[in-house]
């Protein structure tokens, strides 16, 4: 019997769900990111603006910077980008560059969200690689975690 590709996402998004906590105990946005491919983890991140002093470090790009580094090749061709929160415009860029295969997210993003939300940046007339994209896994975690970060510095 197959594994459920439902399951493997829930999995891979509790993983991501960890992650977003590494962030939240170094008082960044809880948002964590895992690349997986061939169902093996090529690179992890979690948020790090702030403590890096670097706007371009979400959990997206930190889990993009990691894989490239472990497989020596900037192009992810095949893999999945787990992460707990709608990614950005430039996150969402980035996987495009990256070649990667397919996106999976928790929350949504109304105010910041590229792929569903404030656009639809996978679907841009004229891009030489489309990304797969599904969300709302896990999301009520995701967005409670987010929910939970933000009540406690009130």
């Amino acid at each position: 019997m197959g594994i459920n590709p439902q399951d493997e996402d829930s999995r891979w998004m509790e993983y991501a769900l960890a992650l977003a906590e590494r962030g939240a105990q170094q008082d960044e946005v809880p948002v964590g990111a895992v690349v997986v491919r061939d169902n093996a983890v090529l690179g992890e991140g979690w948020n790090r603006p702030i403590g890096s002093n670097d706007p371009t470090a979400h959990a997206e790009i930190v889990a993009l910077r990691d894989a490239a580094q472990k497989t020596g090749n900037y192009r992810l061709t095949g893999a999945t980008l787990y992460v707990t929160l709608e990614p950005c415009l430039m996150c969402a860029g980035a996987m495009i560059h990256a070649r990667i295969e397919r996106l999976v997210f928790g929350a949504g993003d109304p105010k910041r969200g590229a792929v569903n939300s404030t656009a639809h940046v996978f679907e841009t007339q004229g891009l030489n690689h489309r990304v797969q994209a599904e969300g709302g896994v896990l999301a009520e975690q995701c967005g409670n975690c987010l929910q939970a970060f933000f009540r406690e510095r009130r």
